[in-house]
């Protein structure tokens, strides 16, 4: 695509009082007539729930100093705090930022292609910037760039033709308005403190975004909200109304579902960087980068290898999680080549393996020796990380009756099976047909019964 520049210097306008007044002035678009039926809580998730796969992208200016300030290169995303950045100065790298490389279509067909179905994008991070065309402030891609153009606008559209579900990440924290007090910041940073800053007005301000977000850019399944660590030790939900924040999701677009980082529960919790040990009671997402950073840093190439995502998706979607892996594109609008590489031997397993992630439910087995083990209704997916070496697979503990066993690459060959009170066990070939995660499917009588 071309890009269309303007020669609009930057405007930064700090409304003290906008938030409130300018939302009640927008006009909402209809609400998408999937979002018009009245939900649960489990209808709102169950696309969420069959999914299971998602990208998550961190992109805005702070990948204009790409991870560098003043010697350091290990910032990203939170570079106007660790680089303790004014707002007058941070404010520059808007000017600098053109990512004419950028093409929704490629980025949404790389998700694709990577097996992932929904889409989850930064609107505004913590340095305040709204990487969509906001009325409420002037700070933001559509005018403070030379881009001119609307980049969630187009990754909508690209998701919509892609039957991808589309996304919003939105902070909750602003390091760059007026009326957020430093003082619910972490560290207590902000870039031009106000001593008279006013939370009400702030919130006020980041309900007419959200409105913003769910009136403008079509189904919205996820609305994915960031704290950054703030409101330490402070009744966050009280402060930020967070539940009237959620009743007006649900009233302008009752499908989307709300992650639990507004200080409320909400829909779904969302662990960080790490997979949580045993099989959470709640719905979860783990949410983790792809190398060391969540925004683009040039110097990191820490990239996660095919057999760790891959690994890490069969265990969190084993416990019953979904995964969201993060990539963090450059100033150009480019996802990084290590990225791009990783993400489409992913897909490759993916293309192959699909049915033992899609709409499948948790293990029934507390432990499994050689892997992971995915669930549907009489049917187990066995994740074999450790191929055994004599051939047998033993399956510990089931006690159903198995009417079938084969290799889920090769459904045509099925694999002989013997059982006896403690154990299954499993012919397989003697080397492992795919040394990351070779799936081989139980189809199971009744419900799966495992001893304890």
């Amino acid at each position: 695509m071309q890009t269309q520049k303007k020669d609009i210097p930057v405007r930064i306008c700090r409304r003290l009082v906008g938030g409130a007044m300018a939302w009640a002035l927008l006009v909402s678009a209809a609400a998408p007539a999937w979002s018009q039926e009245a939900s649960s809580q489990e209808k709102r998730t169950e696309w969420f729930r069959q999914d299971k796969f998602g990208l998550f992208i961190h992109w805005g200016i702070y990948s204009v100093p790409a991870g560098e300030w003043k010697g350091g290169q290990d910032h990203a995303e939170w570079i106007m705090l660790t680089g303790k950045i004014p707002s007058a100065e941070y404010e520059t790298f808007a000017t600098q930022f053109n990512p004419v490389k950028f093409n929704a279509r490629e980025w949404v067909q790389l998700a694709k292609d990577a097996g992932m179905k929904y889409v989850v994008i930064t609107s505004k991070h913590h340095d305040g910037f709204c990487m969509y065309d906001s009325k409420l402030t002037d700070y933001d891609i559509m005018q403070a760039t030379p881009f001119g153009r609307d980049p969630m606008k187009e990754l909508a559209s690209a998701c919509n033709e892609a039957n991808l579900k589309f996304c919003f990440y939105h902070s909750v924290v602003d390091w760059h308005h007026p009326e957020f007090p430093a003082k619910y910041s972490q560290s207590g940073w902000h870039g031009n403190p106000n001593p008279n800053a006013d939370l009400e007005k702030y919130v006020a301000y980041m309900k007419g975004q959200v409105r913003e977000l769910l009136s403008n850019y079509g189904p919205i399944g996820i609305l994915w909200f960031d704290g950054g660590g703030s409101f330490r030790r402070q009744p966050m939900a009280e402060l930020i109304h967070a539940q009237e924040i959620i009743d007006m999701i649900h009233q302008i677009q009752p499908m989307c579902i709300v992650n639990d980082r507004l200080g409320t529960p909400a829909d779904y919790g969302t662990p960080e960087q790490e997979i949580p040990g045993q099989a959470p009671k709640r719905l979860f997402e783990v949410c983790m980068t792809l190398n060391d950073h969540w925004g683009y840093n040039k110097y990191d190439d820490h990239w996660k290898s095919p057999e760790t995502v891959i690994r890490n998706l069969a265990d969190i979607v084993g416990k019953g999680g979904n995964y969201l892996l993060n990539v963090g594109p450059t100033a150009e609008g480019t996802i990084p080549e290590g990225s791009v590489r990783t993400l489409r031997e992913v897909g490759k397993w993916m293309a192959v393996n699909g049915d033992s992630i899609y709409g499948t439910t948790a293990s029934p087995f507390a432990k499994t020796p050689w892997g992971r083990c995915t669930a549907k209704p009489n049917r187990l997916y066995l994740h074999v990380f450790h191929w055994p070496s004599d051939g047998k697979l033993v399956v510990p503990g089931l006690r159903n009756n198995v009417s079938k066993a084969y290799l889920l690459a090769a459904k045509g060959q099925p694999c002989q099976v013997t059982r006896s009170d403690a154990q299954v066990t499993v012919a397989v070939p003697e080397n492992a047909p795919d040394p990351i995660d070779t799936v081989v499917v139980l189809e199971i009588e009744g419900q799966p019964d495992v001893a304890p």
